[in-house]
């Protein structure tokens, strides 16, 4: 009958039309669908409070529900305790309802077009796992015989485990002798008197429900074979030999059945003396490499089996004795499941064949169960409905057979069930897709255009472009026309679409059109950088895209694949605005790869920069000391991270907690790429110590202090430095020195042996012990070398022996005067003095220098007047000459010198005296000119305040200018020989030209700076004539009247002042003027300094008495200075040019040398003379 039915089937399937899968749309009236339930078996735990059993279904119109349990319909009470749900078929119940709900339910979604159901799904409710209460008879065995005490646990939601223990909670110690199997019993291969106990319980728990349980504690008593014997237990060795018997399984053989996919477990426990040996095998095979043996090889596993691991097993127990055996048939079985895939729902046109087959696979075979919408279909050949075994055929179908068929399969194992949806119906083509959609796609990228369409039977598509099938390599249908895919797309593409679906029943069209826009582009991505911790770093990110996709435009940034987003918590330190990230207070956590999205709604582009953030080093690890019974020890390290900036240095401090407790100081630095440091520590020191990485960002954190280190006391190791000889008073001598810092002690007792003897006589060494850093030597000669010597001592000895070092006693002023002091005018206002040295022994003293004094005792311009002028120099260093500046010219001076030192100055040398000569006037105070008329004009000027000598007469030079480039046209150059005279008149002058008049006064050494003054002749004339017109106005009469009287007043109170010595206005003084040269001859010597005196300060050995301090070599400069000082210029230029004069160190050589050029020098002979 079955092969008779098989044949049916191929020829309906030959002369059926081939249905397709169902895909209806939810416009679509259709029947419900199951998108979701709970799946069984349900296990109600004790500590739930609620179960919720769900069930919801999709379908046109919205399916209702049902459900049934153990096969009949449930009808849920109105209670509170139990709710449902309105929108799908779920139910909730409290667990005081758990065992009123325990059974299998299906739950069943309808509507008018067919009736979907659920699996089955069972509700257990499990009942709480106890032993039952028993009285149990002690176990007596003798010494060697096989003990098995049995647990026999109760069922419970597993998972279950499985313990022997005492009532002390003690686990039973287990071994290859006693063992525990599978089903929870305690096995014993041979009993031994040390078994005997009265407290053997067995414990179950289950950690799923969290319950423990007790079986009733068992006794065993082992009766021993040997009475006689005295000890606790008797020698297992002198146990008669037993042969294996089989504690567990019992029987020659066992049948396991199991599912695919499970464990598999065989187990062989034996009995006898000594205890049995397990072997294991597979008749006929090898056994798999899978697998495992446990419990001294008593317990075989093959982890998740198959259709493979069937067959019979054996396992061999021997010892000595003998061998035993036992057969195990392993049977694998699989619950029902489905061959491929369930079968599919199914659109039918009217009139077409439906085949519905139920493919699957199971051990034992599935029986396969066949419903329509919910209730059993069967064969009916009249109707043209076949169900043949696994297969359901509808011969011209019709709309009346629309609804949801049922596949259910099942074996003793399980099941499995389909709902499979078959509609039929004919119908005109349906458009799915919007109309009018528009899409967009980026130059370049591919776009599918939809046009999904339900028709039945299934419709013809076409795609055009404003009119035009399309065609090309670019343009590609497929699902049958549903799908319009154009790659590469290109500007051309943008347009409108037509899509047009028909079949017998219609035919319906859409439009669509097509937008082609330009690609997003990162044009200026972020760049990687190196920051230091706790600055900004700033990342820019600049793209260009499609003006039309403005308003999706975003930049998105993330860091290592996760997004930086506003609203985080870390959210304060980023600052997101248009291109650019900019990250605040930068940490460690900051470092990492970041990534730029610059995307619109169609694309986008992306780049990436990895931000390195650099900061201190770590702090070093496990700090170990090695040596530690020396004061030369070895500190050892592990360093930290550097964190992207290699450690350039480590620097080890140290604490002691004697002297300086809590205060970390820097002990030695070691390169970057080490990590030890060998230490020298001074004695009787409670170290610790600490190290800190050093990088370019800066000093990282120090690590953690080590133990303790208590260095052994010693002798000091260095003696005192920086010792300082002082002699504050001419017999005493002061010996200071840098005292050691206390943690240098290196032991108890410090104190300094200050040693001190004459130099170069040989005299015993003084010797004194003192605590403090200082010693006065008493009665000493006075400026006496000494040798000294400072050796420090504490409790344990003497330190290094000392270098003497040599000092002087203290000093006293000096005795002597220099001698030979000789004078040599230079110019009008310096001269060299030298000197012979004095003799050391008369100095007292380091030598400081000379002081040279001068006093002005008259000038030639008024011999008569009495002078008190004053002045002197200090010149620090051993030398024998010097050069003074700052004289006035025309005078006679008295000069002396003396030596000094630190003490004090020394007795003037006799007095020497010299003379100036004369020099050149100063600057003509006033040039102006008068009465302007068209071919001449009056000049009047007033005498120089500072003549430097007899005034011979004037120099007057005068120069016709272009008025444009100022160049001289023509000169004229006029001697006046008067020396009082203060006008004087030109006449045949250029008309209306320009000129510029310079007047210098003229001593016998030469003539002064000029005065210079421009005028333009005629323009005063000019002038004069316009201003006629004013002439008769009174007010202008009278300020004209003014004007010549004050002129006039002020014109005798210049000649005043001249008669009787003052100064006009506006001119620099004398002194003044003096400075100036003075300042220049300073510079020539500051060029050659003298050697013997560098290093020392004039400051320091510059003394003055109380006479007039000397001038500094302060200019008060004037900007015709530089024809002030022309002569003296010139003088010191020809000590220059003399052969020998001036040597390297700017010292004079030769008193008073010929100069080359008398003229410069010499008296003037008086000014040549010019005829106007």
């Amino acid at each position: 009958m079955r092969w008779a039915g098989g044949q049916l089937l191929v020829l309906l399937w030959a002369f059926t039309s081939r249905a397709s899968s169902l895909n209806i749309p939810f416009e679509v009236e259709q029947p419900p669908t199951i998108t979701n339930h709970t799946a069984g078996p349900i296990i109600a735990l004790p500590f739930d409070s609620t179960l919720t059993i769900r069930c919801d279904a999709k379908g046109n119109p919205p399916p209702e529900y049902r459900w049934t349990k153990d096969g009949q319909e449930l009808n849920l009470p109105n209670i509170p305790t139990i709710k449902t749900d309105n929108r799908n078929g779920t139910f909730m119940f409290h667990k005081k309802h758990f065992t009123q709900f325990r059974g299998k339910y299906r739950c069943f979604a309808f509507n008018k077009l067919g009736t979907a159901m659920t699996e089955e799904i069972e509700i257990i409710v499990p009942t709480p796992p106890k032993f039952p209460k028993e009285i149990l008879d002690t176990i007596v065995v003798k010494e060697g015989e096989p003990i098995t005490l049995h647990c026999n646990p109760p069922e419970g939601v597993p998972p279950r485990q499985i313990y022997w223990m005492t009532v002390l909670l003690e686990h039973i110690k287990q071994d290859e002798r006693v063992c525990m199997g599978t089903n929870g019993n305690l096995y014993f291969s041979y009993a031994l008197p040390k078994d005997s106990r009265k407290d053997y319980g067995c414990f179950a728990a289950f950690t799923r429900i969290r319950t423990i349980v007790q079986k009733t504690t068992m006794s065993v008593k082992v009766q021993r074979l040997k009475s006689e014997t005295n000890s606790s237990e008797s020698d297992s060795s002198s146990l008669p030999v037993q042969a294996p018997s089989l504690l567990l399984p019992s029987g020659v053989q066992t049948v396991k059945v199991l599912l695919k996919g499970q464990d598999l477990q065989l187990e062989c426990i034996p009995g006898g003396y000594p205890t049995p040996s397990i072997t294991w095998m597979k008749m006929g095979e090898t056994l798999t490499d899978r697998i495992i043996l446990d419990n001294f090889k008593k317990l075989l596993t093959i982890p998740a089996v198959d259709e493979r691991d069937q067959g019979k097993y054996m396992c061999t127990a021997e010892n000595a004795a003998g061998k035993d055996v036992h057969y195990f048939d392993v049977i694998v079985e699989e619950p029902p499941a489905w061959l491929t895939e369930p079968p599919q729902s199914q659109l039918a046109v009217i009139g077409s064949q439906v085949l519905i087959k139920c493919s699957v696979t199971g051990k034992p075979p599935p029986v396969i169960t066949w419903r329509r919408n919910g209730e059993i279909f069967r064969d009916d050949r009249v109707n043209n409905r076949r169900v043949l075994d696994d297969t359901v055929m509808l011969h011209k179908a019709e709309p009346a057979d629309s609804g949801v068929y049922q596949c259910e399969a099942s074996n003793h194992h399980g099941s499995v069930l389909a709902n499979i949806n078959v509609l039929v119906k004919d119908m005109a083509p349906l458009m799915l897709t919007k109309d009018f959609q528009v899409y967009a796609v980026i130059e370049g990228g591919d776009i599918v255009m939809n046009c999904s369409v339900f028709s039945s039977p299934p419709s013809s598509i076409s795609w055009t472009k404003e009119g035009t099938l399309i065609e090309g390599e670019r343009f590609h249908v497929f699902e049958n026309g549903h799908f319009l895919k154009i790659i590469d797309t290109e500007k051309e593409d943008k347009g409108t679409y037509s899509c047009m679906a028909n079949n017998t029943k219609g035919t319906s069209s859409l439009t669509a059109q097509l937008e082609v826009k330009d690609p997003t582009k990162i044009v200026a991505p972020p760049q990687d950088v190196h920051i230091i911790s706790g600055t900004s770093a700033r990342l820019m990110c600049r793209a260009v895209f499609d003006r039309s996709l403005q308003d999706t435009f975003e930049v998105i940034w993330r860091k290592d694949g996760e997004e930086i987003f506003r609203s985080s918590e870390q959210s304060y330190r980023y600052i997101m605005e248009g291109d650019l990230l900019q990250i605040m207070n930068v940490n460690l956590d900051d470092q990492g790869l970041y990534t730029c999205i610059a995307q619109t709604s169609l694309d986008e582009d992306t780049a990436t920069a990895f931000v390195t953030v650099l900061d201190v080093p770590d702090a070093p690890m496990s700090l170990k000391i090695s040596d530690q019974e020396s004061r030369n020890v070895t500190l050892s390290w592990i360093p930290g991270r550097d964190h992207n900036s290699s450690v350039t240095e480590f620097v080890v401090e140290y604490e002691e907690s004697h002297w300086e407790p809590g205060r970390w100081k820097e002990l030695q630095k070691v390169a970057g790429n080490q990590a030890t440091a060998e230490l020298f520590l001074y004695g009787d020191l409670n170290y610790q110590f600490r190290v800190y990485a050093v990088n370019a960002v800066g000093p990282g954190p120090p690590s953690e202090p080590t133990e303790r280190l208590k260095t052994p006391p010693a002798a000091p190791d260095r003696n005192p430095e920086n010792i300082k000889i002082h002699g504050h008073l001419p017999h005493e001598m002061d010996i200071t020195w840098d005292p050691l810092l206390p943690t240098e002690y290196n032991g108890p007792g410090l104190e300094y042996k200050v040693s001190y003897r004459k130099l170069e006589v040989e005299d015993q060494w003084q010797e004194h012990l003192v605590m403090r850093p200082s010693f006065i030597v008493r009665n000493t000669s006075t400026f006496a070398p000494y040798e000294i010597k400072i050796q420090t001592r504490n409790s344990l000895g003497w330190g290094p022996q000392p270098k003497p070092i040599t000092g002087y006693s203290g000093e006293d002023v000096p005795t002597t005067a220099p001698r030979n002091v000789a004078v040599e005018v230079i110019n009008t206002t310096a001269l060299r003095v030298s000197w012979s040295p004095v003799l050391p022994a008369t100095v007292r003293g380091h030598l400081g220098g000379y002081n040279v004094y001068w006093e002005k005792i008259k000038s030639f311009l008024s011999p008569d007047e009495v002078l008190e002028e004053r002045d002197s120099k200090s010149f620090s260093g051993n030398r024998t000459h010097a050069i003074v500046l700052g004289l006035e010219p025309f005078s006679e001076y008295r000069l002396t010198v003396s030596v000094f030192n630190k003490k004090g100055k020394g007795p003037k040398s006799d007095p020497v005296t010299f003379h100036t000569p004369e020099g050149v006037p100063g600057k003509v105070p006033i040039l102006i000119a008068s009465n302007i008329q068209d071919d001449s004009v009056l000049l009047e000027w007033g005498i120089p305040s500072v003549t430097n000598g007899i005034l011979t007469g004037f120099l007057l030079q005068y120069h016709q200018l272009n008025e444009t480039s100022l160049e001289v046209i023509d000169s004229f150059e006029l001697n006046i020989t008067s020396p009082d005279a203060t006008q004087q008149q030109f006449w045949g002058l250029v008309r209306d030209s320009l000129f510029r008049f310079d007047l210098s006064a003229c001593t016998r050494a030469g003539c002064g700076p000029t005065q210079a003054q421009e005028y333009r002749t005629g323009v005063v004339a000019s002038v004069g004539r316009t201003m006629a017109r004013f002439t008769t106005q009174r007010w202008f009469i009278g300020t004209l009247c003014a004007v010549a009287l004050l002129t006039l007043v002020a014109v005798i109170m210049c000649f005043v002042m001249r008669n009787k010595g003052g100064k006009y206005a506006g001119m620099l003084p004398r002194q003044q003027q003096d400075t100036l040269s003075m300042g220049k001859v300073k510079e020539k010597e500051d060029l050659f300094p003298d050697t013997e005196s560098q290093g020392m300060n004039d400051d320091t050995y510059e003394y003055s008495d109380n006479d007039k301090k000397p001038l500094k070599g302060t200019m008060l400069g004037s900007r015709d200075d530089t024809d002030w000082d022309s002569i003296s210029k010139n003088s010191l230029g020809d000590y220059a040019d003399e052969e020998g004069e001036f040597n390297e160190d700017g010292s004079f050589i030769g008193e008073y040398a010929e100069p080359k050029n008398r003229d410069s020098i010499r008296e003037p002979s008086g000014p040549s003379t010019a005829t106007a």
